[in-house]
């Protein structure tokens, strides 16, 4: 068996198969795991005013901790099994990390190892096979430093963690040292995996949900019907819509929808202005409306009133029970009735938790697989989301 295969399994078999999974799961693979009735309420937490940050920190909590505690177990077994494992480990990663064509859950585990992120990785070694030895060598002095002046200063650390009776490990500073390193670039990795995850995979469960609720009917793109249909992450030539809806011969409504707060309006705005105004479906052409959803926008900004200068409208995700000003808009610029438009905000909540239960969020879920994969490659790779700076949480 190569070297290389060897090392991979000293790290991928010392952690579960369910742990493996969990730790590269994408997010219509979380939506398995945590299931589709957890799924269904933070939709409509959402549809009601909630953030989506808040609705799913329970979720991501639950991730870091059950892999937090699969990397502990990762290490206990893999001191009990050689007692030179801590002082091999950072040679093992960066062996591991050098020869490329790995899994994202072995690439990983070897960088966390490392006490690196994805980000981190890229910036501090810049993909470059040779950095590793040099890094992985000044990896282990500075640890070695920290740890001779903690002992000096409190003294040596010692003693015994047992898994099952049968699985010993003897732990120094140095082997707590490599786990809570490990620990920390694995939970700053998780949460930017997670933005991204769950940030594309509920901006079209949220879309598709509020667009069935008000009643039109979702299809395939290009569609073979024009009236009172939507599709959603529809691509052209210049930009892509999150949702696209055909109201009635001519007349459309493109959607955008970002979980974007307040400290970020020129994001909005644009979001606003590259949309074209008409698209071309078989030979009609439609005049298309737009509608930007955000979670908030400061109080005194100006982006809603030079968002209407160009014909678009942006509405807070932030205010409660916002699909209602969705139709009051669709109502004022399409002349489209429904129930949502008149209601107060009692009755609006009652409609929506009625008809969440008859979403079928499953169709809006393999949409997004099949359509978002590679946007949200795109997505990670233009914005940098496990850039660790921005996810320190306070």
């Amino acid at each position: 068996m190569p070297k290389n295969k060897k090392q991979l399994n000293i790290l991928t078999d010392l952690i579960s198969p369910a742990d493996l999974d969990l730790l590269s799961a994408s997010g219509s693979q979380l939506v398995e795991q945590i299931g589709l009735d957890v799924v269904r309420g933070v939709v409509l937490d959402i549809l009601m005013g909630k953030n989506l940050r808040d609705s799913t920190e329970s979720l991501t909590r639950r991730r870091i901790a059950t892999l937090n505690l699969a990397t502990m177990e990762l290490f206990i077994r893999g001191a009990a099994n050689s007692k030179d494992f801590a002082n091999q480990l950072p040679k093992i990663a960066t062996d591991i990390l050098s020869k490329g064509n790995l899994s994202k859950a072995e690439r990983w585990l070897a960088q966390w190892i490392l006490g690196l992120t994805d980000k981190a990785f890229q910036n501090v070694l810049r993909d470059n096979p040779k950095a590793f030895a040099e890094y992985r060598d000044r990896y282990i002095q500075i640890c070695n430093e920290v740890i001779a002046t903690r002992q000096e200063e409190k003294g040596s650390l010692q003693g015994e963690i047992t898994i099952n009776r049968n699985q010993k490990a003897q732990i120094n500073w140095l082997w707590i040292t490599y786990l809570l390193n490990t620990i920390g670039a694995q939970t700053l990795a998780i949460r930017g995996s997670e933005k991204s995850a769950y940030g594309k995979l509920f901006e079209k469960l949220v879309l598709g949900s509020l667009l069935h609720i008000l009643g039109f009917k979702h299809v395939t793109p290009p569609p073979q019907e024009y009236e009172k249909v939507f599709w959603l992450s529809s691509r052209n030539e210049k930009r892509e819509s999150d949702a696209t809806l055909l109201y009635e011969l001519g007349q459309g409504v493109r959607f955008d929808i970002g979980f974007i707060g307040r400290g970020n309006p020129e994001i909005s705005l644009d979001k606003v202005t590259r949309f074209e105004r008409e698209i071309s479906l078989g030979r009609s052409k439609f005049f298309m409306a737009t509608i930007i959803l955000v979670d908030r926008i400061g109080a005194n900004s100006r982006i809603e009133r030079m968002a209407q200068a160009v014909q678009g409208t942006i509405i807070q995700m932030s205010a409660g029970y916002w699909p209602r000003q969705v139709a009051q808009v669709l109502n004022r610029t399409l002349g489209f009735n429904h129930d949502l438009v008149r209601m107060n905000d009692s009755e609006t909540e009652k409609y929506l938790r009625k008809a969440m239960k008859k979403i079928p969020l499953e169709e809006f879920i393999g949409l997004s697989e099949d359509f978002g994969n590679q946007y949200i490659k795109e997505e990670q790779a233009q914005y940098n989301l496990f850039d660790e700076s921005s996810e320190i949480e306070e």
